[in-house]
């Protein structure tokens, strides 16, 4: 398998220190990683306000690096806009879904990462299904054209059960879709991890990776003396291999059907001790060191 560091680990958004979108690349090459998945929006890859000479200047950076760009992350929710119909929100996203699209092309990426939508009461069940459905045909239609593949990540409400993202990506029936597996989702919702790989393996197409612990949380009632238990826990990320997930089963699963595609390793959520970068980097060098120690990379 090759190893890939996502962009979204230095954007700063949980509050950790930020790197530079050029800075990001050559660091990923410092730390000795294969390739780079970057963030389709601020503070990184912004489409809208990245032009000819910046797409040039950062494929220089890439290729002088030696690294390739494993995947261009996208960000959506097909499910928006329910109580503001007049405004055409699947029609935008899917309008910058194909201008990823295009600056993946010029970086010489094949694979826009996408997601379906979040579930809420402003319409049926059947009817958001039925966005998300439409809204990633008309994105895998738009790429088509630059030779790009989208691959759908496990992680949005819609779908996001394997049994059912199998089926949304049945209803989606587009050649160039793929599916995008983060074994963290897998592990929260208790899905049976080695069977979700097997449902998958002809369709994969890209994973992500982090480990979390998990802390439950607890109100206290002082005329009681005691605790109720309050849902969901908190889930924190710690370095490879002393969270939660069964990586080890996750990544033997991938061994067996054969997969040998990206895993890309990311740090999106608070981390133990805290996000400097220092910190951020014996993250990600864990990483490398985990999946080359037993076998895996």
């Amino acid at each position: 398998m090759k190893l890939s560091l996502f962009s979204v680990s230095y954007a700063g958004l949980w509050g950790q220190d930020r790197l530079g979108l050029e800075d990001f690349v050559r660091h990923a090459k410092k730390l000795g990683y294969q390739g780079i998945e970057i963030m389709c929006k601020r503070p990184h890859l912004y489409p809208f306000e990245f032009d000819a000479k910046a797409l040039k200047a950062l494929k220089k950076t890439i290729k002088e690096c030696g690294l390739e760009m494993a995947c261009a992350a996208a960000y959506t929710n097909f499910t928006a806009g329910s109580e503001s119909t007049e405004v055409p929100l699947a029609d935008l996203q899917v309008s910058y879904v194909k201008k990823v699209a295009e600056l993946a092309d010029g970086l010489d990426c094949r694979l826009v990462r996408v997601f379906t939508g979040y579930e809420h009461a402003n319409a049926a069940f059947k009817d958001q299904w039925k966005m998300c459905v439409t809204g990633i045909q008309a994105c895998c239609d738009a790429a088509r054209k630059y030779g790009v593949t989208i691959g759908i990540q496990n992680h949005h409400d819609i779908a996001v059960d394997t049994k059912a993202l199998l089926e949304l990506f049945h209803d989606i029936d587009r050649e160039n879709l793929g599916l995008m597996v983060d074994a963290w989702s897998l592990h929260l919702r208790g899905e049976n991890i080695k069977e979700a790989v097997q449902l998958v393996s002809d369709k994969m197409v890209f994973s992500t990776v982090a480990d979390y612990v998990i802390l439950p949380r607890f109100n206290y009632h002082p005329a009681l003396v005691n605790y109720t238990a309050k849902a969901p826990a908190l889930v924190k990320a710690v370095p490879m291999g002393e969270g939660v997930v069964d990586y080890k089963q996750y990544f033997d699963a991938l061994k067996k059907v054969g997969y040998q595609g990206w895993v890309s390793y990311e740090t999106c959520s608070p981390l133990r001790h805290g996000g400097a970068i220092k910190n951020i980097d014996e993250y990600a060098r864990q990483f490398i060191k985990y999946m080359r120690q037993r076998g895996y990379a």
